[in-house]
C-alpha cells in the first residue's frame, strides 16, 4: 500500500492546557485559563502543516471526562471540521484528578495510522513518556515523527527524555504562539472586583416569593409558637404544691426499681384516664429553594395552575426527538444558559395552544416541577454534571434557568406586540 503525503496531528489536551496552565497561571489547573478552541485548532492546523509541509488530514483530540461523558469543550470540538474527539475516563486518586486510558487510545491511534499508512508525518503534541513504544513503531513503518512541547514555567523539560531523544523534529510552542488562543483567568485578590452576575441570572434570585409562600411560613412560625407556650403550662409545677415525692418501690430493700415498678409508675394512678395521642397534622408537600420553603397543594404536589401544562416529552414526537438529538450533537454547544433556551424553544414551538405560555410567564421565576425536572435531565446530556455526587452545579443550575426564562421571555413579548398592536389600531369599543 502507497503512503499518502499528509499530516496528522495527535493532540494530548491535558499536557497542552495543563503546561499552558503553569505557564500562564502558575499552577497546571485548566480551571485557571480560559480557551478560545477554534482559534487553538486553526492554530495547530496552520503550524502543522507549515512544519511538515503536507496537508492536513486531521486532528486527533484526546482528553479525559468523567465517565466518558463529553463537556461542554468536547462537544463544541467534535463539529468541527477535520477534528475528531476521543475521551479517556477521567478518575479522582489522592485528592487529584487523573486521566486514564488517554496515553493507551493515543498509542493505538499512532500505531493504526502509521501501520495503515495513512499519513507521511505525524506530530504529536504530548510529554508522556508512555507512548514512546508508538512513537517507534510509527517510525519502523516510515512515518516521520514531529514532537511538539510547550514552553515549560522553569525553563526545564515538561516532556520524557526518552520521547523527545526518539522524535524526528522537534518544536516548542513558546508563550507567544499560546497566548493567541489561550488566557489566565483574573485571579480573585484582596482588591480584585466583585465579578458580575448575569442579569438574568440576578433576576432569578432576587424574584420574591408567592404571597401564599409566605402567609404559609407566617402561619407555621404562629403555630410553633403557641405548641410551645401549651408545652410549658403542661410541665410547670401548681404553685402550692410541695416538692414531688419520690416513687415507692415494691420491695423498701430494693434499691433498684423493677421492669413493673417503671410500667406502673408510667402509667400513673390507676382509674386515670389515658390521653388519646394527638392527631397527627396531614402531611404537605414543599420544595425547597434558597428562600425557605414553598407549599404545594394539589393532587400529588402539582399546583392546580401548573398541572395542565404539558411536560416537553409529551409534546414531543419520534422523529422529532430524533431531529432534536441531531440537532444537539451538530449544534448545541453546551454551554448551560445555551441548553435551557434550546429546551425552551423547542418547548414553546410544539405548544398547541398559546395559552399554557401565557400561564407559564405568569409563574415566573418558578418553573413548574415536572417542566424543570426534565429540563435539568436535558442539560445533564451535555456533561453538565460536577464532578462530586454527580449533581449539577449550582451556578449552573441558575444559568440554565436562567437561559430558559429568558427564551419565554422573547417569545411572550414577541407574541404580546402583535397583539397590543392590533388593540391599538382597532380603538375603543364604540368607536
Amino acid at each position: 500500500m502507497e503512503r499518502v503525503d499528509r499530516c496528522v496531528v495527535l493532540v494530548d489536551a491535558g499536557y497542552l492546557l495543563g503546561a499552558a496552565a503553569s505557564l500562564l497561571a502558575g499552577e497546571p489547573a485548566r480551571s485557571r485559563i480560559t480557551v478560545d478552541h477554534a482559534a487553538l485548532i486553526q492554530q495547530l492546523r496552520e503550524r502543522a502543516e507549515a512544519d511538515t509541509e503536507q496537508p492536513l488530514l486531521r486532528i486527533y483530540w484526546f482528553d479525559g471526562a468523567p465517565d466518558r461523558v463529553p463537556q461542554p469543550e468536547h462537544r463544541r470540538l467534535r463539529v468541527m471540521p477535520r477534528v475528531t474527539v476521543r475521551l479517556g475516563a477521567l478518575t479522582r486518586s489522592d485528592g487529584r484528578w487523573a486521566q486514564k486510558g488517554v496515553d493507551a487510545a493515543m498509542h493505538a491511534e499512532l500505531t493504526e495510522l502509521a501501520r495503515n499508512r495513512a499519513c507521511s508525518d505525524v506530530v504529536l503534541v504530548t510529554g508522556d513518556g508512555d507512548l514512546l513504544p508508538g512513537l517507534m513503531s510509527a517510525k519502523e513503518h516510515g512515518v516521520a515523527v514531529h514532537l511538539w512541547a510547550v514552553q515549560a514555567a522553569d525553563g526545564d523539560y515538561n516532556q520524557s527524555e526518552d520521547l523527545v531523544a526518539e522524535a524526528d523534529e522537534r518544536r516548542v510552542l513558546d508563550r507567544a504562539w499560546i497566548t493567541q488562543a489561550v488566557r489566565a483567568k483574573e485571579t480573585g485578590g484582596a482588591c480584585a472586583p466583585t465579578p458580575v452576575t448575569r442579569p438574568e441570572i440576578a433576576a432569578i434570585l432576587s424574584a420574591p416569593l408567592p404571597e401564599s409562600a409566605l402567609a404559609a411560613s407566617a402561619e407555621r412560625a404562629s403555630r410553633a409558637a403557641r405548641a410551645e407556650a401549651a408545652r410549658t403550662e403542661e410541665t410547670a409545677p401548681p404553685p402550692d404544691a410541695g416538692p414531688a415525692a419520690p416513687p415507692p418501690h415494691s420491695h423498701g430493700t430494693k434499691g433498684v426499681p423493677t421492669p413493673k415498678d417503671l410500667a406502673g409508675t408510667l402509667r400513673g394512678p390507676v382509674g386515670q384516664a389515658e390521653r388519646p395521642p394527638a392527631p397527627q397534622p396531614a402531611a404537605t408537600l414543599r420544595w425547597s429553594s434558597d428562600r425557605g420553603w414553598v407549599e404545594r397543594g394539589g393532587p400529588l404536589g402539582e399546583p392546580a395552575e401548573t398541572a395542565s401544562l404539558p411536560t416537553l416529552a409529551q409534546l414531543t414526537s419520534a422523529e422529532q426527538r430524533w431531529a432534536d438529538r441531531e440537532e444537539d450533537i451538530t449544534t448545541v454547544g453546551g454551554d448551560p444558559f445555551e441548553v435551557g433556551q434550546v429546551f425552551a424553544r423547542r418547548w414553546m414551538e410544539r405548544l398547541p395552544e398559546t395559552t399554557h405560555l401565557q400561564k407559564l410567564s405568569t409563574l415566573y421565576p418558578r418553573i413548574p416541577h415536572r417542566i424543570d425536572g426534565e429540563l435539568l435531565r436535558y442539560a445533564a446530556r451535555f456533561g453538565l454534571l460536577a464532578h462530586k455526587d454527580d449533581q449539577i452545579d449550582e451556578h449552573d443550575r441558575y444559568a440554565i434557568r436562567a437561559g430558559f426564562w429568558r427564551e419565554i421571555d422573547v417569545r411572550a413579548a414577541a407574541d404580546h406586540a402583535p397583539a397590543a398592536e392590533k388593540a391599538a389600531k382597532s380603538g375603543p369599543a364604540g368607536e
